[in-house]
């Protein structure tokens, strides 16, 4: 995880630090406190539909932003432009959203974040496509951000844990963790969805810290 925030600082860093004042400083810090707040909020939500979640996040920040924006005098741009942002906003914050509670919802909140920040890089690469040249930067912080990844994919993260007994909604398989009868015909190998209850248990295998996974260490 340091591997790959560590890349992504190297391709944010502008070449010189400059202190910019106070306030800024702190309105960074504390939007940077609030969003880790966010992610730990919304993965002990994430069972719930992903596209819902995501829904309801834009939709309530997208009118806290608009009354802002009008509040401090800001207009409605042109008509090509208000389109092509709406697009983007619909890729960039709505299916992203809708992808990043999914990861939440089998990662956890670090791991999610941690590959959520080589989203810089994705952008340089992009703009190396579209003409950008590359730079020293830009290779050591693939590098290190492509280390980090290697790193989490390859990680076995194994050890005897306690499962409590647990009442829940999502879709699943019927795994090692999901062994439970239906009141209705359903395939087992098939996702389904419905109401189901884990027994406790104990065991060891290797896994992340999903939503059936959050014991202490």
């Amino acid at each position: 995880m340091i591997v790959i925030v560590a890349g992504a600082a190297i391709l944010s860093w502008p070449g010189e630090a400059r202190f910019a004042g106070l306030w800024p400083t702190l309105a960074i810090l504390g939007a940077c406190f609030a969003w880790g707040i966010d992610n730990n909020l919304t993965r002990k939500v994430s069972l719930t539909d992903a596209t819902w979640i995501a829904s309801v996040k834009g939709l309530v920040a997208g009118v806290v932003n608009l009354a802002l924006a009008f509040t401090l005098g800001a207009t409605l741009p042109p008509l090509p432009n208000l389109a092509g942002a709406l697009l983007v906003g619909f890729f960039a914050y709505g299916v992203s959203l809708a992808l990043f509670v999914i990861g939440l919802r089998h990662l956890g909140t670090a791991r999610t974040g941690a590959y959520f920040s080589i989203a810089p890089f994705l952008g340089a690469a992009l703009a190396v496509a579209m003409g950008d040249a590359v730079t020293i930067p830009l290779i050591v912080a693939g590098l290190l951000m492509a280390i980090g990844i290697w790193l989490h994919l390859t990680e076995q993260h194994e050890h005897r844990h306690h499962h409590d007994d647990l009442l829940h909604e999502h879709q699943h398989l019927h795994d090692e963790h999901h062994q439970h009868s239906h009141d209705f015909p359903v395939n087992a190998d098939i996702p389904h969805k419905h109401p189901h209850q884990h027994q406790p248990m104990e065991h060891s295998h290797p896994h992340f810290p999903d939503s059936h996974h959050r014991h202490k260490h």
